[in-house]
């Protein structure tokens, strides 16, 4: 097959949607389809990428705010493909690709990852804009993919789709266990200068406007109310940093809070091998939580909130806890849980997320199923064809 996937971010931009990009066009390439990626060129220059079956296109905004290009050349660019895969939401690319495969009479299938949910005087825009994306993009979607079917039921996105929603089906996040393992070495403490026998946190996501739902701010409120042998590690960067390292110091746990700034991506598994937690306190729109899937492959423990789409990836008290979203208390209670159980019982919990993931979680599972989605929309569509032809011939 010939797939194009078009997403407005993608590596290096340190983003949980673009990962997945990256992942799904890389195993459908593995697979021996011929692969496109059309996203928007990097805000500094990167090598042109070398990816087998996979070709990126970089395009040029007309303009473009935040994370969200305006792509024109997808007009003209995505004629010619058996098959559109829309990375959402993508505000504008959505339209756009809505607009060229109606046009082309070209599948598209949707990956949903989350609601668009801004702060501020962002919020009521983005809600109206989702309310027409809904009936205008993604009501036509041939395959709505969702991480997962939990978040996806609970969302705004479905809520306004109502009756006319498209067929779902659920289509995980994965990861590389063959990268992301429990073996290895990890010179992580001694590089920040953290204790080598301190509880660590870890925390990963980008620090900017786009991701102020990642709950940066419950947990370093949290972390006051723990031990001051507890540390902080924060991967991550973005224009809300200098707003967070504040907090910090306004909490007085500035000393034993790191804040290490992006680490590539493929640089991640030595800083989830190093702590004894991660921590993902998010609250919607998150669906999924993909670094909740890396560490547990990693074999560290996990501490998340207990919300539509992530609660179905922590397995509570197995291989993690989850907290009520919003409430510092309940986060503060479950970090302490695990931090007070010993590396022997938090290294069991690691062991049991590992198997969990290596059985659901892999891209190459993902990417198969993946392709079978496609075969079905692609089949719709000869066999609705066939039907006309018939209907045809008798008139």
């Amino acid at each position: 097959m010939r797939i194009a996937h078009v997403s407005a971010v993608f590596p290096p931009y340190s983003s949980g949607t673009g990962n997945v990009c990256y992942f799904n066009a890389v195993e459908l390439g593995k697979l021996g389809h011929e692969v496109h990626v059309f996203t928007a060129t990097a805000p500094n220059p990167v090598r042109l990428e070398e990816l087998p079956g996979v070709t990126v296109h970089r395009l040029r905004p007309l303009m473009q705010v935040g994370n969200a290009p305006v792509l024109l050349q997808l007009l003209w660019r995505l004629r010619t493909f058996d098959i559109v895969h829309l990375h959402y939401p993508f505000i504008s690319g959505a339209e756009l690709v809505r607009a060229v495969t109606s046009l082309s009479r070209t599948p598209f299938v949707l990956s949903f990852h989350n609601d668009l949910v801004g702060d501020g005087l962002r919020a009521p825009l983005f809600k109206l804009y989702q309310r027409f994306s809904a009936r205008f993009t993604v009501r036509h979607a041939n395959r709505l993919c969702a991480v997962s079917l939990d978040h996806y039921r609970n969302s705004l996105l479905r809520r306004t789709l109502g009756a006319r929603a498209p067929v779902a089906v659920e289509v995980s996040n994965g990861v590389d266990v063959s990268h992301f393992g429990t073996d290895g070495p990890s010179r992580v403490r001694e590089t920040y200068g953290i204790p080598r026998d301190a509880p660590l946190l870890l925390f990963v996501a980008s620090l900017d406007r786009a991701h102020h739902f990642k709950g940066l701010s419950e947990l370093l409120t949290a972390v006051r109310g723990l031990p001051e042998r507890v540390w902080l590690l924060i991967v991550g960067d973005g224009d809300l940093r200098a707003g967070y390292q504040h907090t910090a110091h306004e909490l007085g746990i500035a000393t034993r809070t790191v804040f290490v700034g992006n680490i590539a991506h493929r640089d991640l598994p030595p800083f989830y091998r190093c702590a004894d937690v991660t921590v993902l306190p998010s609250s919607p729109p998150e669906s999924f939580g993909l670094v909740l899937v890396e560490s547990l492959s990693c074999g560290t423990p996990v501490v998340a909130s207990r919300i539509p789409g992530v609660r179905t990836i922590v397995s509570d008290g197995r291989d993690g806890h989850l907290a009520e979203p919003g409430d510092t208390n309940d986060l503060q209670k479950k970090l302490t849980r695990l931090i007070a159980l010993g590396p022997v019982e938090r290294a069991k919990m690691g062991r049991l997320g590992r198997e969990k993931v290596v059985d659901r979680y892999t891209w190459p599972h993902v990417a198969r199923r993946l392709e079978g989605v496609y075969r079905e929309v692609l089949e719709t569509k000869v066999q609705a064809a066939s039907s006309r032809k018939r209907l045809e011939r008798g008139t």
